[in-house]
């Protein structure tokens, strides 16, 4: 994980143990990825509750690079901003361009850039959400760094976690890398305009997530065109009925 994709070379929090790393005594390694693992649970664990006090639905959006994450995020938003009181928090190892782009659709976007770290982590998400107003927020959204390995580990405080998969990237994704589907809340299997162009077996990737990820709800999706859009939109609602008492929920 962390320990062979540069992530450890760079301290994220200041109050980390300082641990020096032989890379030819992995156990030191494994010392260091566990407390940062602690350090990271714990944080997570009060944006949770943070979160949960402000009655707050909180997505954790995750794909490789190309997947159509955050076109699938600027049709969300869009659709959604007149129903919803949205924030979206960007993660990318440079530039803010995602960000950017999100703001365009009409809603707050605040930038999160890693430099070398691949994945984002609970205190990263603690130290951006301070630039929102979370009392006026009904869902928040984090488009995590693009990254299928990283982000598996690291929980942000979030009600779900959303694996995007694209078919141009085979239908053989959950099987090589089962760690994050299996940790996913949601599928979605985007880009499906152009699944038959590209030859993509939509039966068996379907067997494919089902299998790594029974409990995940799985959504087929075009996020360029809108196709299937309305029945993940249904989802996120219903998700945001059940968090809130019946005086509440008429607004979703």
């Amino acid at each position: 994980m962390c320990g062979t994709c540069g992530c450890n070379e760079v301290q994220t929090a200041s109050d980390w143990p300082q641990v020096e790393v032989d890379r030819g005594h992995p156990t030191h390694s494994l010392t260091l990825e566990q407390s940062i693992l602690s350090k990271n649970n714990h944080l997570a664990a009060h944006n949770r509750h943070l979160f949960a006090d402000k009655g707050l639905l909180v997505l954790n959006v995750v794909s490789s690079p190309g997947s159509g994450k955050t076109t699938l995020l600027e049709r969300t938003l869009a659709d959604l901003k007149q129903r919803l009181h949205l924030a979206v928090i960007v993660g990318d190892l440079a530039t803010d361009n995602d960000a950017q782009r999100l703001r365009q659709a009409g809603v707050e976007a605040v930038q999160i850039t890693t430099g070398v770290v691949c994945h984002l982590e609970a205190q990263m998400v603690a130290q951006a959400v301070q630039n929102l107003d979370l009392d006026r927020l009904d869902a928040l959204i984090i488009e995590n760094v693009g990254n299928l390995v990283c982000p598996a580990a690291f929980d942000l405080g979030e009600n779900l976690r959303v694996v995007l998969l694209s078919v141009t990237e085979g239908e053989d994704k959950p099987l090589k890398y089962p760690t994050l589907f299996k940790s996913a809340d949601v599928v979605i299997l985007n880009k499906m305009d152009i699944a038959e162009a590209v030859g993509f077996d939509r039966p068996q990737a379907l067997a494919n997530i089902q299998q790594i990820a029974p409990q995940a709800q799985i959504f087929e999706v075009s996020a360029r065109t809108g196709a299937g859009m309305p029945t993940w939109y249904a989802y996120l609602l219903a998700t945001l009925r059940q968090m809130h008492s019946p005086a509440a929920i008429s607004r979703f």
